[in-house]
């Protein structure tokens, strides 16, 4: 398998420190407000990538932190805390929103497909693990105290910048508007990795620390979390291409400093989902989550077939217009297969040639829009149906679109529309539709009244959605095509 690895810049083959078991940590949410969709599109690529290891046979501890303190509006050392922000916008306690939140997360997971990970860390769990690491970081002269807070001291490594060649002009600090200049830093790239009341005096969380009665940096939790269970040495690292400066960067600052040796050789960034006025956030437009895409009628695992149609490492832009096309297409998918019939044996030597070439196509950089495309070679393949559903549900086993589920649901929903037009002697056979079933017996009625015109309107109308209708003895038949 080859991935591409943002800190070398290249494909490179995927391997591990120990044979056959991959030790992977995700970032997880700030738990201050629900995850919109942009957020979500990581969390769905991390989530194939790990089913996908799993399915060419390694073994996989996937370790994922909630941040529930800590982490700034900036996402560096300026602003005010999220949750803290979060509690205050809905005049709860932090942890009360911590809760709620961190369970509407995994309450859209679940709609999504994703996987709850293997460790499901709070931040708050962990302030001895931080303790001790910066207590260590000080004593190595990688840490120093100022105005009560630790900083890192980015001057001490040899390289800073790992993912990108920034421009040292656009990092430095109190030339971005809205920022000011923190005076207790001794160099522009230090960051915090222990805060006390003199930072912020109305921190609703903090604990009592060798520094003063304060709370952890974000950067340092990841550390923290990550050392307490993925151990010394992470094999893979996943986020949002937007963590990769300063919080990725900062995360191989310490826990390289703190362990002496390199902490984790491959890193995953998932690019942005865009809107056509650009980045999506909660802050700009219509803030864009998975309860919002149900009310407007939309199955959240189209928008999970969505973003498989596209390679992770490109942005991908979000419209109505592309999820319905993407919806159109699901559906299609799920028409077509529920459409084979499970008889006679599965052809061992075809399944494994399928199999081998969805491997194939996936080891090439998690390459999901090929895996996608697999689905349609199957239906297209010169064998049976039993071999055809065999093989699909081998590859939705990585890729998690309900496929047999949403097939059997289709095929329970075409039998009932059978049934339910038989009373008039009328029969109307189509993909489980109401309103299209209704449209093809206005049709009969406009036919049988001798109203051709308004039977043509209707064939029309019909046609122009996409739906085929095939006049059968005593009714007819529709799909979509």
């Amino acid at each position: 398998m080859y991935l591409y690895n943002s800190a070398t810049h290249k494909k490179e083959e995927f391997k591990t420190h120990t044979p056959g078991h991959v030790e992977m940590y995700t970032c997880g949410p700030t738990v201050y407000h629900f995850a919109h969709i942009g957020n979500l599109r990581s969390y769905i690529m991390e989530d194939v990538l790990e089913k996908f290891l799993r399915y060419i046979g390694y073994d996989v501890n996937r370790v994922m932190n909630i941040t529930d303190v800590g982490h700034l509006t900036s996402d560096a050392d300026e602003g005010e805390d999220k949750m803290l922000k979060g509690a205050k916008r809905e005049n709860k306690s932090v942890m009360d929103i911590a809760r709620f939140y961190t369970d509407a997360f995994f309450t859209d997971c679940k709609k999504l497909n994703i996987k709850r990970p293997d460790v499901v860390e709070p931040a708050t769990n962990c302030i001895d693990d931080y303790i001790r690491i910066v207590s260590t970081l000080i004593d190595k002269g990688y840490a120093y105290l100022a105005g009560g807070n630790v900083y890192f001291d980015s001057s001490k490594l040899a390289r800073y910048y790992v993912f990108n060649d920034h421009d040292e002009e656009d990092l430095a600090v109190g030339v971005r508007e809205g920022v000011e200049e923190d005076t207790n830093k001794r160099n522009k790239n230090d960051f915090v990795l222990w805060f006390t009341k003199s930072k912020f005096e109305d921190q609703a969380l903090k604990w009592e620390s060798p520094w003063g009665v304060g709370y952890p940096g974000w950067h340092i939790e990841c550390t923290g979390i990550s050392l307490k269970h993925n151990g010394e040495y992470l094999d893979l690292h996943c986020g949002g291409v937007d963590n990769a400066f300063p919080h990725h960067t900062n995360e191989i600052a310490q826990s390289e400093s703190f362990l002496g040796h390199e902490w984790c050789p491959q890193w995953f960034h998932v690019h942005h989902l865009n809107t056509t006025s650009g980045k999506m956030s909660k802050s700009k437009g219509e803030f864009l989550t998975v309860s919002l895409l149900e009310e407007k009628g939309y199955d959240p695992v189209a928008y999970r077939y969505f973003c498989l149609q596209s390679h992770y490492r490109k942005a991908l832009v979000f419209s109505y217009e592309n999820l319905d096309n993407a919806a159109a297409a699901y559906n299609k998918l799920v028409g077509r297969i529920a459409a084979l019939k499970n008889e006679g044996e599965v052809d061992q030597a075809v399944f494994a040639e399928y199999r081998e070439k969805f491997i194939k196509q996936m080891s090439n950089d998690l390459n999901t829009s090929m895996g996608v495309t697999a689905l349609f070679d199957v239906l297209k393949a010169k064998t049976n149906d039993a071999t055809k559903l065999a093989v699909l549900a081998d590859y939705d086993r990585v890729l998690s679109l309900s496929l047999m589920e949403k097939a059997e649901e289709r095929r329970a929903e075409q039998a009932n529309a059978k049934t339910a037009q038989t009373e008039c002697g009328y029969t109307v056979t189509g993909e489980g539709d109401e309103a299209i079933d209704a449209l093809v017996m206005q049709r009969y009625e406009a036919k049988k009244a001798k109203n051709f015109a308004e039977a043509d309107r209707i064939r029309d109308e019909l046609k122009a959605r996409g739906i085929e209708i095939t006049d059968t003895k005593g009714g007819a038949s529709w799909k979509r095509v």
